[in-house]
Order: structure tokens, then sequence, then C-alpha cells
């Protein structure tokens, strides 16, 4: 399966969240509301899930293996870097003469 899309939806920096993911994979199924949250040392990502009547949370669609994990996180982290570089695009009043 191949990863085809991944739209990043950037947060305000005030809190640990960062964004808010959608990876779609090979153009026909797509996993929304991935999370990129800041830890103690790095970012990491956090697949969409659910809390449990105990308290808990389990992921409700995740990777099954370490190389897919490995390959969505690439993909989100280097887009994710790529919006975050992206010189901030500053509205301007009209001139008028």
């Amino acid at each position: 399966m191949k990863i085809t899309d991944v739209r990043i939806r950037k947060l305000p920096d005030e809190g640990k969240m960062k964004a808010i993911v959608s990876v779609t994979f090979d153009e026909e199924i797509v996993i929304h509301d991935i999370k990129i949250i800041e830890g103690a040392e790095s970012l990491f990502i956090a697949m969409p899930s659910r809390k449990l009547p105990n308290g808990e949370f389990r992921d409700i669609a995740h990777p099954i293996n370490s190389d897919a994990r490995k390959k969505v996180e690439d993909a989100v982290f280097a887009k994710y870097e790529e919006i975050i570089n992206e010189p901030e695009t500053q509205e301007t009043e009209p001139v008028q003469g």
C-alpha cells in the first residue's frame, strides 16, 4: 500500500498538539484525525482513538507493524516540516492612490 496524499491542519502553538493529519493510501482509503503531538523529547504521531468505558484509549486504525508505522511517520513528518518552513503569507492593506 502506498501513501498517496498527506494533508495537515496546523494548530495554534499554545498546546502540545501541533497538527491534525489525514493520510490517503492508494488514492482509495483515508485515515483522518492522526495527531502530531509534542512529547518530552520529540514530536510523535498518535493514531485516531476512542475512549473506552474504563477510561483507556484504543486506536481505531493503526499500522500493523513497525515498518508500516515508520512509513506513515516519515510521510507525516516530511509534510509537517514542509508546512512549518513555509514563509507565512501576510495580508496587506490595498494601496489607495
